[in-house]
């Protein structure tokens, strides 16, 4: 037999192997693909679920919310259809019985917004200054004790806020509201109230309502300030302290900045808790009162007049009155989120 010819290349001149001995593993083992393939194919498999299932998730809160608008705007079209009176600008007592639809939403819109920007105004500050307190001056022992009692305020019940607003604060109020009607009666938001509508005897006005909801919303507002300070990178604090920066100069110069974004998202979300909270708002102010920016009014807010009238849901006109009221709430959050997000990316920009 004749040797096969051993090739050489042309130039260097070394002999080169068969062409035989250039067979793959795989292919002289059978036609079975090597440990390293088959465990990319396994994570490759594994990379494709989580992403399906990860775009599940985001796909099914888009419809929970789509599904959630789709069933206001459907119950609530035919009674904005046969309201006889505009919607946005009737302020006069609800009337959804006996054949006659006449509803509006300006006296909501009102309390809502006055009760929650209340609210924004107290907590705002104190969260602030209590981010700044846990990041920046606590003793490490204090700062998980204290940042513990400040979340489990978020933990507590509405229904518990509402009873402590109307049996202890409230009552507590009644001197403060009486001296503010005597001494600062001459401005439009302490005036004498008018008509009798309000509670002033047990203090349930607007104002305690705002301090009530200010309570609930700190743990939210202050949470998340918190964690946004805590990011903030420690160049940014190193260079400020490299200049001769105090202590409230790296705060104002470098913290501030760097979490205001997070700051206007946490206050965002607790207002957003404070414009739909329905029970204790429900225990505090009553059902009446006029649109006159006054604090030691009563009112009624979207949530509150859906559960006052939570009984009259007997037919598909009144409910979807009611139901009204919601989607003009469902709308309001949206808008204020919005907003919110506008603000922050402007900031950032």
């Amino acid at each position: 037999m004749v040797a096969p010819k051993q090739m050489t290349t042309p130039s260097t001149g070394r002999h080169r192997a068969p062409d035989d001995a250039n067979v793959t593993p795989s292919a002289s083992s059978g036609g079975k693909p090597p440990a390293n393939l088959t465990g990319s194919a396994a994570r490759r498999l594994g990379d494709v679920i989580f992403r399906r299932l990860a775009t599940g998730s985001g796909l099914l809160v888009t419809l929970v919310i789509a599904l959630i608008a789709a069933f206001l705007i459907i119950s609530a079209a035919p009674s904005l259809a046969d309201n006889e009176a505009n919607f946005f600008t009737y302020s006069g007592d609800w009337i959804v019985g006996g054949g006659e639809l006449k509803f509006g939403i300006p006296k909501l819109l009102y309390a809502t917004l006055l009760v929650s920007i209340i609210a924004l105004v107290i907590a705002m500050p104190i969260a602030l200054g209590i981010a700044i307190f846990l990041t920046e001056y606590a003793p490490k022992r204090l700062i998980g004790p204290v940042t513990y009692l400040v979340d489990l305020l978020a933990a507590v019940p509405s229904i518990v806020y509402g009873l402590w607003g109307i049996l202890v604060l409230g009552p507590a109020m009644v001197p403060v509201n009486n001296w503010l009607v005597a001494n600062l009666g001459f401005l439009p938001f302490f005036a004498e109230p008018k008509d009798n509508v309000t509670n002033m005897s047990t203090g349930g006005t607007l104002l305690t309502a705002g301090i009530v909801l200010a309570v609930m919303i700190l743990p939210i507002v202050t949470a998340v300030t918190r964690e946004v300070f805590v990011q903030t990178p420690v160049a940014h604090r190193e260079a400020a302290l490299a200049l001769g920066a105090t202590k409230w100069e790296v705060v104002r110069t470098s913290v501030l900045p760097f979490g205001f974004s997070g700051y206007i998202s946490g206050s965002m979300l607790g207002l957003g808790r404070a414009l739909g909270e329905t029970m204790a708002l429900y225990l505090i102010i009553s059902n009446t009162g006029p649109i006159d920016f006054n604090l030691m009014e009563s009112g009624e807010t979207f949530a509150t007049k859906i559960a006052n009238n939570a009984a009259e849901f007997d037919t598909p006109a009144k409910t979807g009155a009611f139901i009204s009221a919601g989607l003009a709430l469902f709308v309001l959050t949206f808008l204020v989120n919005a907003a919110a997000r506008a603000i922050v990316g402007r900031r950032q920009a």
